[in-house]
């Protein structure tokens, strides 16, 4: 599509020259943009939609070559790529060797931090403002917050240290009332509370419009007479009853209407020169100019490709289409019969598959907000109290909760239940979402139970093994993937897939046996016999009966998708040298996790994980030896 604005050559600088009715046709034409390219590739959408005048009114009152914007999570930066120098790269969104859904500073010299997890950007910010400050620079820093990303911890923090040292650093509050899904807890009930009622900017946008453009000679005057009125009240009604952000030490503005550029760019100019740390209140509405995702913001929070005309299909089914509806049907049958189980999301209710379960058993249901430590450690107090909980999170978030992991749960050998959804390679998410640490990090826990399904009847079993059988802490890991489907067995023990000769042995755990049983074929064309075999369970491991089945070969493969240092290919290489085992293992692994946005299969060439790049190494030692 060819538009009249919106351009290679739109730049900052172009911007802050344009009309309203110019800067409305650009808002216009950006969201036609993201929503014809995120159609096409996926990506974060509802939560674009909802920034795109902010965007504009930051780069036509800010210095995008001497400021730094740093946008929390990242989820709401397209609009800022496309103003930024990104236009012609914008339709490689998400796909290999294109632009990142999140801001990278490898990427672009305004992107001034790597996002992609929450609750980090006033930080970042407070961290830039002192280097400046150091560096004798005067410029502005911008921190961009959702009121979802103000429910974690680190958040508040900054905003704390913030409040106390006085940097000058603008934060800018985007309330749109939704994280993912609803926000929960005491902020957003403050927030509902600082917003002058729920349909003011509504209600204070329609009589403008109808002021201005019906009886525009009157109408005019009478508008700036009820804004200087009602900024006169708000002031006077916020210096009896100030905000938290104003007990914290920040000088507080707003709420200010997020859709309307000519008030955004007022309210900007107006704190930008104050030498003191301000907290800007933003009121957008995520889904923006889609009617759509505007009635249904958590569908439209991520999406894969879709058809505009018709929108994302949302219809419930009962059918298990990948791992997280196979836990989330599993969780609830479970939970009918033991009355102990309790469910914990980080505002992840939905794409971990909790909706349902939240649904039958509200009061077995916790939904924490973007607080992964604050889970983990409550977690634990359920577990001292008589409960089973089963802490839903994906892998690249609880890394997060490392410490409470460790202190809160391990050391007392609590008996919590960790659900690692997207365990492994992600996508076109890229490197700040692929899930490869946990094998590596749970591994070090003491007393940690460790599950790596490969299909949905050992995530079955595992979880009932998981929550009705085992004491202490556990963990399940399981992909974004669908299932690799193998023969029943005992979760407990080696599941042998080949064994027709001792040239080589594979080891195996999780769906990546698919790429391994096509490698495996592979050498078997070339004239190679091994053993071939996948684990449920890699702790506790069956490691007397892994080693009576791979004593007589010489070279033992493992494979996982997960880091090598640390991970499983070590932990089995030392319990089978302790064993006495007089051969060779081989690590097949992530050797670097910096493996950015592509499809899975794309992801799997780039680690040498593809069943080429696997048959590949085996015959080089093979050859070799």
């Amino acid at each position: 599509m060819e538009y009249k604005l919106l351009n290679k050559n739109m730049t900052p600088k172009e911007i802050a020259s344009l009309s309203e009715d110019e800067r409305s046709l650009l808002c216009k034409e950006i969201r036609d943009k993201i929503l014809n390219v995120v159609s096409k590739n996926g990506g974060h959408l509802a939560s674009n939609l909802g920034v795109v005048e902010l965007t504009v009114a930051l780069l036509s009152v800010f210095d995008y070559t001497e400021d730094q914007v740093i946008f929390d999570v990242g989820h709401q930066s397209y609009a800022y790529k496309l103003l930024t120098g990104r236009f012609e790269q914008f339709d490689t969104l998400r796909k290999k060797d294109g632009i990142s859904g999140f801001p990278r500073i490898s990427e672009s010299k305004y992107d001034h931090f790597d996002t992609g997890h929450s609750a980090t950007s006033v930080s970042a910010a407070v961290g830039y403002a002192r280097a400046n400050e150091l560096n004798d620079k005067n410029n502005h820093v911008i921190a961009v917050i959702g009121d979802g990303a103000m429910t974690g911890g680190p958040a508040y923090e900054a905003i704390n240290d913030l409040g106390h040292r006085k940097d000058r650093v603008i934060v800018i509050l985007n309330d749109n009332t939704m994280s993912i899904g609803k926000n929960v807890g005491g902020l957003a009930k403050h927030l509902s509370k600082v917003r002058l009622s729920s349909g003011y900017l509504k209600v204070k946008r329609a009589t403008e419009i109808f002021l201005t453009e019906k009886i525009p000679v009157l109408g005019k005057p009478v508008v700036a007479m009820m804004l200087a009125i009602k900024d006169f009240f708000r002031f006077a009604i916020y210096r009896k009853a100030p905000t938290i952000f104003e007990e914290l030490g920040l000088v507080y503005y707003g709420p200010v209407d997020g859709h309307n550029t000519k008030e955004l760019i007022n309210a900007l100019e107006s704190v930008k020169n104050i030498n003191a740390p301000v907290l800007l209140h933003v009121c957008t509405k995520k889904g923006k100019g889609y009617r759509y995702a505007e009635k249904d913001p958590s569908n439209y929070h991520g999406v894969s490709s879709f058809d505009l005309a018709t929108g994302v299909n949302t219809t419930k089914s009962d059918e298990i289409r990948n791992f997280t509806d196979c836990f989330s049907k599993n969780l609830i049958d479970i939970a009918n019969k033991n009355r102990n189980v309790v469910a914990i999301s980080a505002a992840m209710v939905q794409g971990t598959g909790l909706t349902d379960f939240s649904e039958r058993y509200p009061t077995r249901f916790y939904d924490c907000g973007i607080a992964e430590e604050h889970c983990v450690t409550m977690a634990g107090g359920l577990a001292l109290g008589g409960k089973v909980p089963v802490v839903a999170i994906y892998s690249s978030f609880l890394q997060r909760a490392y410490d409470q992991i460790l202190e809160d749960c391990c050391f007392m050998n609590n008996h919590v239940v960790f659900c690692l959804d997207r365990a492994g390679f992600v996508g076109p998410d890229g490197h700040t979402h692929n899930g490869l640490f946990d094998i590596s990090y749970m591994l070090v826990m003491p007393n940690m139970k460790i599950f790596v399904p490969c299909d949905y009847e050992d995530l079955r079993l595992s979880l009932k093994q998981a929550i009705n059988k085992e004491e202490g802490p556990c963990s399940i890991r399981y992909s974004k993937s669908s299932e690799y489907k193998l023969e029943e067995h005992d979760i407990f023990e080696p599941r042998v897939l080949a064994d027709k000769g001792r040239d080589f042995a594979f080891i195996t755990c999780g769906p990546i046996q698919k790429q391994t049983d096509r490698a495996f074929e592979i050498l078997k064309e070339k004239g190679y016999r091994g053993i071939n075999i996948n684990l449920c369970s890699i702790r506790p491991l069956n490691i007397d009966k892994i080693f009576e089945l791979v004593k007589d070969v010489r070279f033992v493969f493992t494979v996982e998708e997960g880091i090598v240092p640390g991970g499983f290919g070590s932990y089995l290489s030392d319990l089978l040298l302790e064993k006495g085992y007089k051969g060779h293992v081989r690590s097949l692994g992530i050797k670097d996790p910096m493996i950015r946005c592509g499809t899975l299969d794309e992801q799997y060439r780039q680690a040498g994980l593809d069943p080429d790049s696997i048959a590949d190494n085996v015959l080089d030692v093979l050859n070799k030896r």
